[in-house]
């Protein structure tokens, strides 16, 4: 094995955002996490929304937007078409 090509391991604190702080071994400095074993669903039995709108209703917020600026775009559209339309 080649010796001096292995990056160097630290033990740091690693910091949940619930306020739960463990050690572990890392190559990194320090760490920061969004939910740990303390507050993770799976492990605590219970339920919690981390944001109040989730990925399907984000998308369909999107999708509506798309849709009435294509609808105000093609009614800006329309009337003048038809105005200059030669009879």
């Amino acid at each position: 094995m080649k010796q001096k090509i292995h990056p160097k391991t630290h033990l740091i604190n690693v910091t949940c955002a619930c306020g739960n702080a463990f050690e572990t071994i890392s190559t990194s400095s320090e760490m920061k996490v969004e939910v740990c074993a303390a507050c993770h669903p799976f492990f605590t039995g219970t339920q919690r929304f981390v944001d109040t709108t989730g990925r399907v209703e984000k998308f369909k917020q999107k999708l509506d937007a798309q849709k009435k600026a294509a609808e105000k775009k093609a009614k800006k559209v329309a009337p003048k078409a038809t105005e200059e339309a030669p009879k």
